[in-house]
């Protein structure tokens, strides 16, 4: 439960209050682009009360109200408005994608379902956005409450995959193979009954794999060499039987009800999020505006407070059937969600779509080229204009935003364009090559033609001879 806000802090709650509205209202407004002056300052205005917030707090003392809460949603959203505006690689815009991880990893932790694979790129994406606002800390261009927000919540997600690694040294060399192809299965089983339309007898060939892994143990135990027991046991045993129960669940229901009725709402909620989040993960550069994710993670929020004890329940207080379902439906649109904000390019929303274009018109032009000649100068028409108005769009070099500014992303549309280019120049070189082919084939033609023609001539000619000959021979006789 949240403490009480503290009489001084309640202008500041007020105005945090205030600038998630604006931030929601512009997040709304489909009328026009999102604009860099307009998300700047509304992060002043944020600054300027994190820097009165720190005035009238103790920095030794954990605070944990509704003036935090407020403002961890006041930065979610300005994280995702710096993404939308193609600021990635700025430190604001990585407090959301922390703020992700930090969710999925949790999840793992909670399920223990997961092996080395799944935490390197954890890892890596960690250490990037530690770069990233250690970078920015270097140039002072975020507050040093900033600062150590983000570093406090990098540190964090590093304490839980820390904790994650070392579950997993746990575990002896021999059971790695087990651990890891029981995880594995483990994820089939459920993706299966998340499916739409499963049918008990898919279950088969992993319920198989179940038994065959499960044949292995004596007395209970998996052995090693020589008959010695490996240790961290638990974890596969826990790992085994939990897979058993998930199969033996589902098998007892019948196909169209893997989920109690009480839970079916969050199941087809859980269903629709996904749903829109794998459209979105296919379609994300040419319909995906970074902001839709607020509304997406906040439902995603509700649903998860829902669990107690990390089981969804009815109004009678009982767990019923199909909790694994909706964990599994769950943790993927958490997951689609990561990905999402993982792959936002730093191009601002405004020249998103001329970014789009000339990703189409170089994959086009690279097939071409790929897949060879011949070609004319009417075949690169389309592309030669469809390049020549994204030039002219530019202004001393630069694409200008309707209200004069510079939005983000100029130096990847400059190289996309220069890209572009040089593959229309490649394939006028190889049209100039293939005509220059053509042309000497053209000339032998014109001498074998020439040959024939003399041939003929000297032929007629003697034909000729021999006519005027026979002519003056019957005159004689």
């Amino acid at each position: 439960m949240s403490a009480p806000v503290a009489q001084e802090e309640l202008p500041i709650l007020e105005a945090l209050i205030n600038i998630r509205n604006r931030l929601t209202a512009l997040k709304k407004d489909r009328g026009e682009y999102i604009k860099a002056v307009d998300v700047n300052s509304l992060y002043q205005a944020v600054v300027k009360q994190v820097t009165k917030l720190n005035d009238v707090r103790d920095d030794q003392t954990k605070y944990n109200n509704r003036v935090d809460a407020t403002l961890a949603d006041v930065f979610s959203l300005l994280s995702l408005f710096f993404l939308t505006i193609g600021k990635t690689r700025d430190a604001v815009a990585a407090y959301s994608q922390i703020a992700s991880m930090k969710q999925i990893l949790n999840h793992m932790s909670e399920s223990g379902v997961y092996n080395e694979s799944d935490l390197k790129p954890f890892e890596r994406r960690l250490h990037d956005l530690r770069q990233t606002v250690q970078t920015d800390a270097t140039h002072s261009k975020h507050v040093e409450a900033l600062t150590k927000l983000l570093e406090r919540q990098l540190n964090e997600c590093d304490t839980i995959v820390t904790s994650l690694q070392d579950s997993l040294e746990e575990r002896s060399e021999e059971l790695v193979p087990i651990s890891q192809k029981l995880v594995t299965l483990r994820r089939q089983i459920v993706t299966l009954a998340a499916k739409p339309g499963f049918h008990k007898s898919e279950l088969k060939p992993a319920l198989e794999e179940l038994r065959k892994i499960d044949s292995q143990r004596v007395d209970g135990k998996f052995m090693g060499p020589g008959g010695v027991v490996p240790a961290s046991q638990a974890f596969c045993s826990s790992l085994l039987e939990d897979c058993f129960e998930i199969v033996q669940e589902l098998k007892a229901q019948e196909e169209s009800k893997h989920v109690a009725s009480s839970l079916k709402p969050i199941r087809d909620r859980l269903q629709d999020l996904r749903g829109e989040l794998e459209g979105l993960v296919l379609t994300h550069r040419w319909s995906l505006r970074e902001t839709d994710l607020w509304n997406y993670s906040l439902s995603l929020q509700e649903i998860d407070k829902m669990r107690i004890d990390g089981k969804f329940v009815d109004s009678d207080g009982n767990r019923p059937g199909g909790q694994y379902v909706l964990l599994y439906l769950l943790r993927r649109c958490y997951g689609l969600i990561y990905r999402l904000l993982s792959s936002s390019e730093p191009v601002s929303e405004e020249l998103m779509p001329i970014a789009n274009k000339l990703t189409t018109v170089k994959r086009c032009l690279n097939e071409v080229l790929k897949h060879g000649g011949p070609f004319s100068p009417r075949d690169l028409y389309p592309y030669q204009l469809a390049l020549f108005q994204i030039d002219s769009m530019r202004k001393d070099g630069k694409f200008i935003g309707t209200d004069g500014s510079i939005p983000e992303g100029q130096g990847i549309l400059t190289a996309h364009l220069s890209e572009c280019h040089e593959l229309i120049e490649m394939l006028k070189e190889s049209m100039d090559e293939e005509g220059e082919f053509y042309d000497d084939e053209e000339e032998d033609e014109d001498e074998d033609e020439d040959e024939e023609n003399d041939f003929d001539t000297v032929t007629h000619s003697d034909d000729a001879d021999d006519d005027e000959k026979e002519r003056r021979s019957l005159k004689n006789f």
